[in-house]
């Protein structure tokens, strides 16, 4: 059971600590606190304060970090805060702390910003004297240092409180916005009012629509850290051959290199092998990778900075595209180099999915599979072998952005600064009567990532090959 410190209680394997071990504890420890620069991003995290507070004058703004998630028992998975209170804070990695909630007060002339957070577990015998050394879930000596309260005013430019501080602080008659559902406290002590908060995630999407140039700086990074990845994978198609679960190896090889250069994963990885690459979210990962048969790699790293790449590769496990591989292949490649083609500041984010759209229809249409559809519209016909859309916005979540209104983005303009993905695929399922018999079975994706310039657009993936002659002399060169 939890106690109400948000730590678990003593467990059956936990053994008691005599009260003089418990007095020896608070004795002689070294000043070891730090003096810390500010984390890369902090200036233009609070240029994002400034717009927030800019937004809602008057009113009390609350964006919580969120907590730690159980696994099972008395573990928890690695913490990731909310996407909000990052860009908001930039907070890194393996620094970020649970529980942690972000502030606005409304002042005469804007808002004062508070960070409630947990602090260094104190030495001295206080209240939560033990925790160093007790507490599994928040003890130092069982999950690292956090930092002092005056070490992360100095590391992310913004003032710093304990969080036992902040029912006070949510106190009295302010109107107040909150993001719900992600911290019990706040949701406890903020009436809600689901009306105000959806106006206030749309705000902090709509924020992150446009890149900075750290922010840019950041996805390079992380797209450069998932190439990588992808390289290594490519290497390793033979020996995941040899294994019953080579799905699995494809998997923990790329997830290596997310561990090595990043936070980890932006997403669960997908490595679908065979039929297994028509399914457009499989992360079982958990069947054989076999000569002669598709690997469909979908995958990403998420940098220190909880940026994340998003890439998609179908790679032909032998080495060489098959002649119906390769003509599937052909066709998803024409239509992602048509969508690639219709990226620029000024058109429709929708332009991109049309212009791909278009080829798959005509490719389609002339291999006699154009689907027996009553009065829908075209660019629907094609959803059984498409199944989903050509592209999305990527930033600090894969599918970045996803609270903002529809005329800021799926019916948006695109402009410098915004960083998407390009991805059409044909998923042709194993038990698709309306195809001949040799496409069943066979999904092919390709993936990369671009962000948008003054006058046009720039891949950030382009370390990858594209083409099928490109990726055959990889892969087979690799063998």
């Amino acid at each position: 059971m939890e106690r109400q410190d948000g730590s678990r209680g003593v467990r059956s394997h936990d053994r008691e600590v005599p009260a003089a071990v418990a007095e020896s504890f608070r004795r002689g420890w070294e000043d070891t606190s730090l003096k810390l620069p500010l984390v890369s991003g902090a200036e233009y995290a609070a240029k994002r304060r400034a717009a927030l507070s800019a937004r809602f004058p008057g009113e009390r703004i609350v964006v919580p970090s969120g907590g730690l998630k159980v696994r099972s028992n008395d573990f928890d998975y690695p913490f990731r805060p909310h996407s909000a209170f990052v860009h908001l804070t930039a907070e890194q990695g393996t620094q970020a702390v649970p529980d942690s909630v972000l502030v606005f007060e409304p002042t005469g002339t804007g808002h004062s910003v508070t960070l409630f957070t947990r602090p260094r577990s104190p030495r001295d015998g206080g209240p939560n004297g033990a925790e160093f050394y007790s507490d599994r879930r928040h003890g130092e000596f069982w999950v690292g240092r956090r930092r002092m309260l005056s070490e992360t005013a100095d590391a992310l430019g913004v003032e710093a409180a304990s969080r036992d501080d902040l029912e006070r602080a949510l106190g009295g008659n302010v109107p107040t916005r909150a993001v719900l559902g992600e911290d019990a406290l706040v949701d406890a002590l903020v009436p809600p009012d689901r009306g105000t908060e959806a106006e206030l995630l749309t705000f902090l999407s709509e924020l992150r629509l446009v890149k900075d140039e750290w922010e840019v700086q950041q996805l390079r990074a992380a797209v450069g850290h998932t190439v990588a990845g992808f390289h290594d994978v490519a290497g390793e198609l033979r020996h995941a051959t040899s294994l019953a679960r080579g799905e699995r190896w494809i998997e923990g090889t790329f997830n290596r290199r997310a561990r090595m250069e990043g936070y980890g994963l932006g997403f669960e990885t997908i490595a679908g092998a065979g039929s297994h690459a028509c399914v457009l979210h499989w992360m079982h990962n958990d069947g054989p990778v076999r000569d002669g048969d598709l690997l469909l790699l979908d995958a990403g790293v998420e940098a220190d900075s909880f940026y994340t790449g998003d890439v998609t590769r179908t790679l032909p496990v032998s080495g060489r595209f098959t002649d119906v591989q390769r003509r599937v292949y052909d066709l998803v490649f024409a239509a992602q180099s048509a969508g690639i083609a219709a990226l620029r500041p000024g058109a429709r984010f929708g332009d991109f999915h049309d212009a791909a759209m278009r080829v798959i229809a005509e490719g389609l249409d002339g291999w006699g599979l154009r689907p027996d559809v009553e009065a829908a519209p075209d660019a629907s016909l094609y959803r059984r072998y498409t199944v989903c859309g050509s592209g999305h916005m990527l930033g600090l979540d894969c599918h970045d952005c996803a609270s903002a209104r529809r005329d800021a983005y799926l019916d948006g303009v695109l402009e410098a600064g915004h960083v998407l993905t390009v991805e059409p695929g044909l998923y042709f399922q194993p038990d698709d009567l309306t195809v001949p018999e040799e496409l069943r079975g066979i999904g092919v994706r390709i993936e990369d990532d671009f962000v948008i310039t003054a006058d046009g657009a720039q891949c950030l993936s382009s370390g990858l090959p594209r083409s099928a002659d490109e990726v055959e002399a990889w892969t087979a060169a690799l063998r």
